[in-house]
């Protein structure tokens, strides 16, 4: 009997959405990593799930779990501590001892979860290989400031030919927090560190990091994305930001200056949140990216589909006048639009008339989903700019069903008459649109 707890058209219509992010994903590189309280929620076993799922979509898994809780619980049982220095772990030789048996627990754990497919269930049918190794070479810390951080160490080296080896496979690479040196020994590193520098070194097209502290509210932030510039300030703004979250935010910022394209900060603690950030387009965390994950800039004449896709509804509606494939690819240069993560979400066209120093602002359209957020400001703007550099002193626009958006933003009633001939030779009386002018300063 089929599962009738989500509307057979809503799972139809997301389906079919998220198809190109499907496509997109496949084949490539994911560095994953979670902390060691993410194995004993209750929530793990969906996070195994996904990961299953991600690994059945054909992408390239490497995992980097943390293990502080295991550390924590077998020194509590020890009676011991881990000392912190400037924010840096002390581990000591008893220290290291219990680093290594919880490493070796969580990477067991993993793998056993990993091996499941029972009938039934999620995972029924898979058959995943997980390979683990000696891919990361570190070296100790040191002694900084006066202090032995001792077994604590940071990465020197990434196998980076190794993991690919194993990934080329099909297996999904598990890398515990720990380092190994030339000499033998064996360092105590941070997951997060270990995560950015493996991501590096492949050459990883995403690094996802689920936090295991909330990260940066998205409603507190002028955007659900930033470039590193805009990282570095925001920990520096947050001085009392809990150093777990500053870490990944600085290693974030790394990775994409390293050449990491795209770095994911989700929320570990929330459901399915790995897939929400994947397969649709405002995701569900924070991003830290190379370039603008949205952006208005000029349009090409690849932008013609999404912007059709995009004036459609609105044709229909009688707010925008039909527009052909064709007059669509011969006017291109003379539009602007607004890209999101490679999708069109607002469009606006520019028709200049030199001799009269105005010009006409038309098929001013933003998709459903983001109105209400400025977008249509920014295009308003961009053109604007682009009507001044030309010379226009003025634009106008013809409006059926928005005009009092223009007269907000200093558009005046005008006449038919006061058009430009051309325009006014082709004003539509059936439509009977009004007419708005702005005086450009």
């Amino acid at each position: 009997m089929p599962n009738t707890s989500i509307p057979s058209g809503d799972f139809v219509s997301w389906f079919r959405q998220s198809s190109p992010y499907i496509h997109a994903h496949r084949g490539r590189v994911l560095v994953l990593s979670f902390g060691g309280s993410a194995l004993t929620s209750a929530g793990f076993s969906s996070l195994i799930h996904d990961i299953a799922l991600l690994n059945g979509l054909g992408i390239k898994l490497v995992l980097v779990p943390g293990a502080r809780p295991q550390i924590e619980e077998r020194l509590a049982l020890r009676g011991a501590d881990m000392q912190i220095a400037n924010g840096l772990r002390i581990t000591d030789a008893a220290a290291l001892e219990c680093v290594k048996d919880a490493a070796g627990s969580v990477r067991v754990e993993i793998e056993a979860l990993l091996s499941m497919g029972l009938a039934n269930s999620p995972m029924a049918g898979t058959r995943i290989r997980v390979t683990s190794g000696n891919h990361v070479t570190a070296r100790p810390i040191g002694i900084v400031d006066g202090i032995d951080y001792q077994h604590t160490g940071e990465v020197r080296r990434v196998d980076a030919q190794g993991i690919r080896f194993h990934l080329e496979q099909g297996s999904v690479v598990l890398i515990p927090p720990l380092g190994y040196s030339p000499t033998g020994e064996v360092f105590n590193l941070n997951a997060a560190d270990v995560a950015s520098s493996v991501a590096i070194s492949l050459g990883a097209d995403k690094l996802i990091y689920l936090s295991e502290a909330r990260p940066p509210a998205r409603g507190r932030l002028k955007s659900a994305s930033l470039v590193p510039r805009e990282v570095d300030d925001l920990v520096k703004r947050r001085r009392k930001m809990p150093e777990d979250q500053a870490r990944v935010l600085c290693n974030a910022a790394r990775a994409c200056r390293a050449g990491v394209r795209r770095v994911h900060i989700l929320d570990g603690r929330r459901d399915g949140a790995i897939l929400r950030e994947l397969f649709t387009r405002d995701g569900d965390g924070l991003l830290v990216t190379q370039d603008l994950y949205e952006q208005t800039r000029q349009a090409r004449i690849d932008d013609v589909a999404g912007i059709l896709e995009l004036i459609e509804p609105l044709e229909q509606a009688g707010a925008l006048v039909k527009r052909s494939r064709e007059r669509l690819e011969q006017e291109i240069g003379r539009f602007v639009v607004i890209e999101r993560d490679g999708g069109i979400i607002a469009c606006a066209a520019l028709y200049a008339f030199a001799k009269q120093a105005t010009g006409e602002l038309a098929c001013l359209a933003v998709h459903p989903d983001y109105r209400g957020a400025g977008r249509g400001d920014q295009l308003l703007e961009k053109v604007e700019t682009l009507a001044l550099q030309s010379g226009l002193k003025s634009i106008f626009v013809l409006s059926t069903l928005t005009s009092h958006w223009f007269r907000e933003r200093g558009f005046i009633p005008a006449d038919v008459d006061a058009l430009p001939g051309r325009r006014r030779d082709l004003y539509n009386w059936q439509r009977r649109s009004k007419v708005f002018v702005k005086i450009l300063a």
